[in-house]
Protein backbone atom coordinates (compact mmCIF):
# COMPACT_ATOMS: atom_id res chain seq x y z
CA UNK A 1 0.00 0.00 0.00
CA UNK A 2 1.42 3.21 -0.91
CA UNK A 3 1.68 5.98 1.49
CA UNK A 4 0.03 9.48 1.57
CA UNK A 5 2.90 11.43 0.58
CA UNK A 6 4.02 8.89 -2.19
CA UNK A 7 0.47 9.30 -3.75
CA UNK A 8 0.85 13.22 -3.64
CA UNK A 9 4.33 12.69 -5.40
CA UNK A 10 3.14 10.81 -7.93
CA UNK A 11 -0.20 12.83 -8.11
CA UNK A 12 2.04 15.56 -8.96
CA UNK A 13 3.89 13.78 -11.31
CA UNK A 14 0.69 13.17 -13.55
CA UNK A 15 -0.59 16.65 -12.70
CA UNK A 16 3.34 17.66 -14.97
CA UNK A 17 2.14 15.47 -17.11
CA UNK A 18 -1.51 17.47 -17.97
CA UNK A 19 0.71 20.63 -17.98
CA UNK A 20 2.47 19.39 -20.85
CA UNK A 21 -1.03 18.32 -22.30
CA UNK A 22 -1.88 21.99 -21.81
CA UNK A 23 0.89 23.85 -23.49
CA UNK A 24 0.34 21.99 -26.45
CA UNK A 25 -3.13 22.89 -26.63
CA UNK A 26 -4.55 19.27 -25.40
CA UNK A 27 -7.11 18.95 -23.03
CA UNK A 28 -4.93 19.15 -19.94
CA UNK A 29 -5.50 15.23 -18.78
CA UNK A 30 -1.94 13.49 -17.48
CA UNK A 31 -1.47 10.40 -16.50
CA UNK A 32 1.84 7.75 -15.09
CA UNK A 33 2.19 4.04 -13.73
CA UNK A 34 4.22 3.30 -11.32
CA UNK A 35 5.80 -0.27 -10.60
CA UNK A 36 5.89 -2.55 -7.32
CA UNK A 37 9.36 -0.32 -6.19
CA UNK A 38 7.92 3.02 -7.02
CA UNK A 39 9.60 3.94 -10.11
CA UNK A 40 7.30 6.03 -12.83
CA UNK A 41 7.58 2.90 -15.75
CA UNK A 42 5.42 5.19 -17.98
CA UNK A 43 3.86 8.58 -18.17
CA UNK A 44 1.40 9.88 -20.87
CA UNK A 45 -0.52 13.32 -21.39
CA UNK A 46 -3.60 13.77 -23.73
CA UNK A 47 -2.37 13.73 -27.42
CA UNK A 48 -5.84 13.34 -29.64
CA UNK A 49 -5.13 16.69 -31.62
CA UNK A 50 -1.70 16.34 -31.90
CA UNK A 51 -1.94 12.82 -33.57
CA UNK A 52 -5.26 12.69 -34.46
CA UNK A 53 -6.22 9.75 -32.84
CA UNK A 54 -8.75 9.28 -30.73
CA UNK A 55 -6.65 6.41 -28.89
CA UNK A 56 -4.07 8.69 -27.61
CA UNK A 57 -5.87 9.73 -24.01
CA UNK A 58 -2.87 9.63 -21.46
CA UNK A 59 -3.54 6.64 -19.65
CA UNK A 60 -3.61 4.57 -22.96
CA UNK A 61 -0.07 6.39 -23.32
CA UNK A 62 1.26 5.73 -20.03
CA UNK A 63 -0.06 1.89 -19.98
CA UNK A 64 2.22 1.59 -23.73
CA UNK A 65 4.81 2.87 -22.13
CA UNK A 66 4.78 0.91 -19.25
CA UNK A 67 4.29 -2.20 -21.01
CA UNK A 68 7.02 -1.75 -23.11
CA UNK A 69 9.47 -1.32 -20.26
CA UNK A 70 8.26 -4.33 -18.57
CA UNK A 71 8.14 -6.45 -21.74
CA UNK A 72 4.89 -7.55 -20.57
CA UNK A 73 1.27 -7.02 -21.29
CA UNK A 74 0.90 -7.51 -17.38
CA UNK A 75 1.55 -4.55 -15.42
CA UNK A 76 0.47 -6.19 -12.09
CA UNK A 77 1.49 -4.74 -8.94
CA UNK A 78 1.47 -1.74 -11.02
CA UNK A 79 -0.59 0.96 -10.34
CA UNK A 80 -1.81 4.02 -11.95
CA UNK A 81 -2.33 8.08 -11.51
CA UNK A 82 -4.85 10.13 -13.49
CA UNK A 83 -5.60 13.36 -13.51
CA UNK A 84 -9.53 12.55 -14.19
CA UNK A 85 -11.66 9.51 -13.98
CA UNK A 86 -11.19 7.17 -16.53
CA UNK A 87 -13.32 6.80 -19.58
CA UNK A 88 -14.70 3.23 -21.24
CA UNK A 89 -11.73 2.94 -23.29
CA UNK A 90 -8.69 3.79 -21.17
CA UNK A 91 -10.96 1.56 -18.08
CA UNK A 92 -10.76 -1.52 -20.30
CA UNK A 93 -7.44 -1.01 -21.29
CA UNK A 94 -6.85 -0.67 -17.15
CA UNK A 95 -8.79 -3.81 -16.76
CA UNK A 96 -6.91 -5.83 -19.46
CA UNK A 97 -3.62 -5.16 -18.42
CA UNK A 98 -3.95 -6.06 -14.78
CA UNK A 99 -3.11 -3.11 -13.06
CA UNK A 100 -3.58 -3.54 -9.28
CA UNK A 101 -4.58 -0.01 -8.40
CA UNK A 102 -6.01 3.26 -10.25
CA UNK A 103 -5.72 6.52 -8.25
CA UNK A 104 -7.74 9.57 -10.49
CA UNK A 105 -8.35 13.07 -9.58
CA UNK A 106 -11.45 14.72 -10.96
CA UNK A 107 -14.88 13.07 -11.29
CA UNK A 108 -16.00 13.14 -15.14
CA UNK A 109 -19.97 13.34 -15.48
CA UNK A 110 -19.78 12.92 -19.14
CA UNK A 111 -17.93 10.42 -19.88
CA UNK A 112 -16.47 8.67 -16.37
CA UNK A 113 -16.32 4.59 -16.20
CA UNK A 114 -15.22 4.51 -12.81
CA UNK A 115 -18.76 5.25 -11.25
CA UNK A 116 -19.50 8.86 -12.58
CA UNK A 117 -21.57 7.30 -15.75
CA UNK A 118 -20.64 3.30 -15.33
CA UNK A 119 -18.30 1.77 -13.12
CA UNK A 120 -16.39 -1.34 -15.70
CA UNK A 121 -14.43 -2.27 -12.64
CA UNK A 122 -17.44 -3.58 -10.57
CA UNK A 123 -18.51 -5.70 -13.66
CA UNK A 124 -18.24 -8.93 -11.90
CA UNK A 125 -17.80 -11.04 -15.38
CA UNK A 126 -14.47 -9.55 -15.93
CA UNK A 127 -12.12 -11.23 -14.91
CA UNK A 128 -9.54 -8.68 -13.27
CA UNK A 129 -10.59 -5.99 -10.16
CA UNK A 130 -8.49 -3.09 -9.84
CA UNK A 131 -8.81 -1.27 -6.63
CA UNK A 132 -10.02 2.36 -7.66
CA UNK A 133 -9.31 5.53 -5.55
CA UNK A 134 -11.40 8.86 -6.75
CA UNK A 135 -10.89 12.36 -5.95
CA UNK A 136 -7.16 12.64 -4.77
CA UNK A 137 -6.95 16.17 -5.95
CA UNK A 138 -9.63 16.65 -7.37
CA UNK A 139 -10.33 20.08 -6.68
CA UNK A 140 -7.06 20.98 -8.32
CA UNK A 141 -7.90 18.53 -11.05
CA UNK A 142 -11.40 19.70 -11.63
CA UNK A 143 -9.83 23.87 -11.61
CA UNK A 144 -7.41 22.85 -14.33
CA UNK A 145 -9.96 21.41 -16.77
CA UNK A 146 -12.25 24.05 -15.76
CA UNK A 147 -9.70 26.89 -16.85
CA UNK A 148 -8.30 25.20 -20.23
CA UNK A 149 -12.28 25.31 -21.47
CA UNK A 150 -13.16 28.70 -19.73
CA UNK A 151 -9.59 30.14 -21.95
CA UNK A 152 -11.25 28.16 -24.78
CA UNK A 153 -14.60 29.55 -24.54
CA UNK A 154 -13.42 33.34 -24.31
CA UNK A 155 -10.69 32.97 -27.59
CA UNK A 156 -13.75 31.71 -29.21
CA UNK A 157 -16.08 34.43 -28.43
CA UNK A 158 -13.30 36.85 -29.11
CA UNK A 159 -12.37 35.72 -32.24
CA UNK A 160 -16.03 36.37 -33.64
Amino acid sequence: MLTKKQKEKYMHLAFEQAKKAEEQGEVPIGAIVVDKDGNVIGEGYNRRELDEDATQHAEMIAIRQACKKLNSWRLVDCSLFITLEPCPMCSGAIINSRLAEVYYGAFDPKAGAAGSVIDLFKVEKFNHHPQIYGGLFRDQAAQMLKDFFREIRRKQKQDK
